[in-house]
């Protein structure tokens, strides 16, 4: 190395030390009050609105081309599916979350109900949402056992049973009960605005471009 190179190098290295010792010194002193404020979860400014949740919510999912039916009880699930499936012309055929709210169900006649995941050639899935944005007609969905992610994105009609009671003003009112129910962020939270939709052809909305092409949303009476 020549003596011109080595005093260049030198130099170099001691303005980086310089750096990462001032760095440290300031990421040390502001750690406290860093930690308090994430821990605080403090909210921003946020949109209000006259509407109750479940209001807010049909408005926005619609907005969306998202589509709903009101069910009565548990015990009425699969004959708002068959429904369902009545008028998209559909078989009766469809994979179902292996969840807790999806257990005992009746299925009517000739229908094919598999508790599983999705994969490639499945046509219809349902699943329960965590919760919902009312702000937004979002549904919260967590990945797990009972909640296969792949059943949100895999099939072109996705069914989604959300108990009325779970849904929810704002983002951060998710976030809260997220922490409040579960503790420990689970392996994936997808949060589900409407159908799959993309533009990037001519700026032409196309729907089912990178998942489902509907989105039905079962709003169950009473909660879960």
């Amino acid at each position: 190395m020549e003596a011109g190179e080595k005093i260049m190098s030198d130099s170099r290295a001691a303005i980086l030390a310089r750096i990462s010792r001032s760095l440290a010194h300031e990421a040390a002193a502001d750690a406290p009050e860093i930690l308090q404020r994430i821990e605080a979860h403090a909210r921003g400014p946020q949109p209000q609105w006259e509407a109750s949740p479940r209001e807010r919510f049909i408005e926005k999912l619609e907005k969306v081309v998202g589509t709903w039916a009101e069910v009565a009880s548990k015990e009425n699930i699969a004959q708002a599916v068959a429904d369902y499936l009545a008028g998209q012309n559909l078989p009766q055929r469809l994979c179902v979350a292996p969840h807790p709210l999806l257990e005992g169900i009746t299925w009517p006649d000739g229908f094919q109900a598999e508790r599983r995941r999705a994969v490639g050639e499945d046509r219809v899935s349902l699943a329960v949402a965590f919760c919902a944005i009312a702000e937004t007609g979002s549904l919260v969905l967590l990945a797990g056992p009972d909640s296969p992610t792949t059943l949100n994105f895999l099939p072109d009609d996705f069914l989604c049973v959300l108990p009325e009671n779970r849904i929810l003003p704002r983002m951060e009112d998710a976030w809260a009960l997220l922490r409040e129910e579960r503790g420990a962020m689970p392996r994936a939270t997808n949060i589900v605005t409407g159908p799959s939709r993309t533009a990037d052809v001519e700026q032409t909305i196309q729907l089912g471009a990178h998942g489902p092409r509907r989105l039905h949303v079962l709003l169950l009476q009473g909660g879960a």
